[in-house]
C-alpha cells in the first residue's frame, strides 16, 4: 500500500532524529565539558522540538486516515503499527510546541543541579528547579490524559511507561509484594547478620574493574570489543543504558571498594542493551519495533543480574575468574561465603546497591510517593520529610541525609514520573518468565554453571525480544506464560532460593 510505505518513510526520519537526541543526551551524561550545559539545554530543546513537529505534522494524520479505511487489508503487525503510531499521533498533536521545547531545555538544568545538590547534600538548591519540572510535566500529562482517556496524572505518567497499566493494577501486585517481602526481609537478615563480607569491599582498582566489566559483557553477549562490536561502556554518576538497534551503549559507575557493584550494574546494564539490540531487524524505525515497557525492559535487565548474575551457579563459575582478574585479593574464600556475601539480606539505604529481596520495597516506597505527590497529597518540598519516614516504616533504616535519601536517583530530575512501578513490575514479570524458562529448557542452570549463558539469552530473546511492541507488556507475559499477573511466582523463587542458600 501506497501511504503504508510513505507512512513508514516518515517513521523513518522520525526515529532517526529521535535517536540522534537520545545521542546527545548520552555525551551529556558521559563526555559533555562542564561549560556545555546551556548549549546543550538549547541543541535538545530544538531536537525535541523537530522530533515532535514530524509526528504531529498533519500530513501523518492524512496518511493514518487513509490506511486505517481499509484496515482489513493490513496484516496483525501491520494493524499493531498502525494503533501504535495512531496513539502517538493523537497525543502529540495536542502538546503545544512550546511545551515540548521548554520540557526539552529545563531537564539538562534540573539533572545539573540534582548533580550539584547530592554532591554537597543540598536539597534545597535542587527544590525550585525539581518544582518547574513537576510542573512541566504534569501539564503536559494532562493533556495526555485526556487525548487517551485515562482517569487520572499519574497514571497518565505511568502508561508512558506501561502502556496500559493502571496505578490501581499496580498496587494489587505491590500489595502482594509487600505482604510477603517485609517478613521475608526480616527473617532472612536475621540469618544474614554476622556473615562475614568484608572481603567485598577490598580495593580492586579501577582499571581492573573496567576488564571485569568487559569480561561479564563479553560473557552474556553484549559485545564491546570486536570489529562488529554494537556497544561501548562508559561511566556515571548513575548508570544507564542507551541506544538503538546496532549502537546500544551501557554506563557504570564503579566504587574501588566494592567490585560487586560494578558486577551487578553491568550485568543488569548488559540485559538492557541486548533487549535493544536483539528487537525484531524487520521492524527497525517502526513504532512496533520498539521495547513492549519499562517494565519488560526491567524484567530483562533484573533476569540477567539476578536470576543469572546472583545465581549460585553462576557466582561459583565466576569466582575463580574474579580471582585470576584481582590477582587474588579474594584469598580464601570458598564458593559457599561468596554465594551467601553476594546475597545478603541487608536492609539499606541505596536503591541500585539493594538486595534481591529488599529491591523490591524501595520501588514501593517510590512509587506512593509519586502517587501521593501527583494527587497533590503532599508537595516538592515535603519529599524529604515523606521519604525519610516511609524508610524508616518499610525498610527500618534511618536516613542521615538527603544525598542518600530523597537525591539518590535521578529519575525525578529527568520528568520520569511514573517509571519507578517499572522496575518491581520486572521482578513480577521474571518470576513468571522464570516459571516458564524451567518448564521449557529444565536444566538451563547447568549450563549457567558452565559459564554458558547464551543458552538462558536465546530463550529470552524468542520469547521477548524479538516480540519487540506486538503486545503490551501485560498481554506479552500472559502469551508468554499462559497466566494471569501474579506476584507470586516471584515470591516463591525468592523463597525457594534463599532457602537453599541460607538453609533456613
Amino acid at each position: 500500500m501506497e501511504a503504508y510505505s510513505e507512512l513508514l518513510s516518515r517513521m523513518k526520519e522520525y526515529f532517526l532524529l529521535y535517536t540522534t537526541a537520545n545521542m546527545i543526551e548520552w555525551d551529556y551524561e558521559t563526555y559533555m565539558p562542564p561549560r556545555g550545559l546551556q548549549l546543550r539545554s538549547e541543541q535538545l530543546g530544538i531536537m525535541r522540538k523537530m522530533v515532535h513537529r514530524i509526528i504531529a505534522d498533519p500530513g501523518i494524520g492524512r496518511l493514518l486516515e487513509r490506511i486505517e479505511s481499509t484496515s482489513e487489508t493490513l496484516s496483525d503487525v501491520q494493524n499493531r503499527d498502525i494503533f501504535l503510531i495512531r496513539r502517538k499521533y493523537d497525543t502529540e498533536t495536542k502538546i503545544p510546541e512550546d511545551l515540548i521545547t521548554k520540557i526539552a531545555k529545563q531537564l539538562p538544568i534540573s539533572i545539573e543541579a540534582w548533580k550539584r545538590a547530592k554532591a554537597t547534600n543540598n536539597w534545597k538548591s535542587f527544590e525550585p528547579e525539581l518544582q518547574k519540572t513537576v510542573d512541566l510535566k504534569r501539564e503536559r500529562a494532562e493533556i495526555e490524559m485526556k487525548v487517551k482517556g485515562i482517569p487520572n496524572v499519574y497514571d497518565s505518567m505511568i502508561d508512558e511507561f506501561e502502556r496500559g497499566v493502571t496505578s490501581e493494577q499496580i498496587s494489587k501486585v505491590f500489595r502482594e509484594l509487600r505482604d510477603r517481602v517485609v517478613p521475608l526481609t526480616k527473617k532472612y537478615a536475621e540469618v544474614s547478620e554476622g556473615l562475614d563480607k568484608s572481603f567485598l569491599h577490598k580495593r580492586v582498582p579501577i582499571d581492573i574493574q573496567r576488564r571485569i566489566a568487559t569480561d561479564l559483557a563479553t560473557l552474556v553477549g553484549y559485545d564491546t570489543i570486536t570489529d562488529t562490536a554494537g556497544g561501548r561502556i562508559d561511566e556515571v554518576e548513575h548508570p544507564f543504558t542507551t541506544g538503538y538497534y546496532d549502537d546500544v551503549r551501557i554506563t557504570v559507575k564503579y566504587h574501588e571498594d566494592n567490585v560487586s557493584s560494578a558486577i551487578f550494574a553491568i550485568l543488569h546494564e548488559a540485559g538492557h542493551a541486548l533487549y535493544e539490540q536483539n528487537l525484531n531487524p524487520d521492524w527497525k524505525f517502526q513504532h512496533i519495533g520498539a521495547s513492549a515497557s519499562y517494565g519488560i525492559h526491567e524484567s530483562q535487565s533484573r533476569f540477567v543480574e539476578n536470576m543469572i548474575g546472583r545465581s549460585p551457579e553462576f557466582l561459583r563459575f565466576y569466582l575463580p575468574r574474579l580471582e585470576d582478574f584481582t590477582g587474588g585479593s579474594f584469598p580464601g574464600v570458598d564458593e559457599s561465603t561468596f554465594v551467601k556475601a553476594m546475597n545478603l539480606i541487608e536492609p539499606s539505604l541505596i536503591r541500585i546497591e539493594a538486595d534481591e529481596v529488599t529491591y523490591s520495597l524501595h520501588i514501593i516506597i517510590r512509587f506512593e510517593i509519586e502517587r501521593a505527590l501527583f494527587s497533590d497529597k503532599i508537595t516538592v518540598s515535603e519529599l524529604p520529610q515523606v521519604w525519610n519516614e516511609k524508610y524508616s516504616e518499610y525498610l527500618g533504616v534511618d536516613v542521615p541525609d538527603d544525598s542518600s535519601g530523597v537525591l539518590q536517583d535521578t529519575h525525578w530530575a529527568g520528568g520520569s514520573y511514573g517509571y519507578f512501578p517499572s522496575y518491581a513490575l520486572g521482578n513480577v514479570y521474571d518470576g513468571m518468565l522464570l516459571e516458564k524458562m524451567q518448564q521449557d529448557i529444565p536444566h538451563w542452570l547447568d549450563s549457567v554453571a558452565e559459564g554458558k549463558i547464551l543458552t538462558a539469552i536465546h530463550w529470552l530473546k524468542e520469547n521477548i525480544h524479538v516480540k519487540s511492541a506486538m503486545y503490551d507488556p501485560i498481554e506479552l507475559i500472559q502469551k508468554v506464560t499462559g497466566k494471569e499477573l501474579s506476584a507470586n511466582p516471584f515470591l516463591n523463587y525468592l523463597e525457594d532460593k534463599f532457602s537453599k542458600i541460607f538453609g533456613s
